[in-house]
């Protein structure tokens, strides 16, 4: 009867995330007067939502490479710290907080930082004369989603990456040095192996992490549906929102299809990675 103990937690899950999304995705199954059809799906072959989903793919791709390199950068600084020291404590609290800083309030802090009448932008402009937007307003535009999808990155992937990095064996070092390796051959051979599958997963986690987002992109981006979510946002608030919520659904299926998929590679590439930790 062990498994009792994990009843509350079935439930929350059940309840919270799979009957909503059933519900949201079985919409994309049925038309306006509430008959089974797959027409809906004939969305999925749209132009426009089709760019939508290479523009959140690539959004996505990019952040998460940017935010998996810095963060493991910044694991691999943190490597050499002690471990329940005051500098891990601080970099561990704060990549907890930032990592889930986001939605309006981030949209809020690069737009009072960095927007038309920001702080940085009046100084720049008013000091150094450099003006950031002298090419158009590019912050509340897609491109406008790659540094704030970033500052949420880098910590994410700080949290998740440093406990392998602190997987690493001090004798694997020592092995190698008393074999003749030098720093390059042990990190090729025998460090960057062992990590590369928790740094693929990491990167996948990252990936996924930004294609699912969706506040911040509404708050930054309120004119036009550039990526996914917000082509579902327009199905569902748009003058014609009645007869185009079945097609929030059909989206939604495509978006759950494209998670499936990050989500059983990240699975297996822990799985790999799981080898070396135990």
């Amino acid at each position: 009867m062990k498994w009792l103990g994990l009843t509350p937690f079935a439930l929350y899950v059940l309840i919270f995330l799979a009957v909503p999304s059933l519900l949201a995705i079985g919409t994309g199954f049925f038309d306006a007067d509430g008959a089974l059809t797959l027409s809906n799906l004939e969305t999925l072959t749209n132009p426009v939502v089709l760019g939508s989903f290479w523009a959140s793919i690539w959004v996505s791709a990019l952040t998460a490479v940017i935010g998996a390199v810095l963060g493991a950068l910044l694991c691999f600084a943190l490597a050499g710290s002690r471990a329940g020291g005051p500098l891990r404590r601080a970099i561990d609290s704060a990549s907890s907080v930032l990592a889930q800083f986001g939605g309006v309030m981030l949209a809020f802090a690069f737009i009072a930082t960095i927007g038309i009448q920001g702080l940085i932008t009046v100084l720049l402009r008013e000091q150094l004369g450099i003006d950031i937007f002298a090419e158009g307003v590019w912050l509340y535009q897609l491109p406008g989603l790659i540094l704030p999808y970033v500052y949420f990155q880098v910590p994410l992937m700080v949290i998740v990456f440093l406990p392998a990095m602190e997987g690493l064996r001090r004798e694997w070092a020592e092995a190698s040095a008393t074999l003749g390796g030098g720093t390059l051959t042990y990190w090729g051979r025998v460090a960057g192996p062992i990590l590369a599958p928790s740094f693929l997963g990491s990167l996948l986690l990252l990936f996924a992490n930004a294609f699912s987002s969706y506040a911040t992109a509404a708050a930054l981006i309120s004119q036009g549906a550039q990526i996914v979510p917000l082509q579902i946002r327009g199905a569902l608030i748009a003058e014609t929102g009645a007869s185009r919520a079945n097609t929030a659904g059909a989206l939604a299926l495509g978006m759950l299809i494209v998670m499936l998929i990050v989500m059983v590679a990240y699975s297996l590439m822990q799985r790999r990675a799981a080898r070396w930790q135990r």
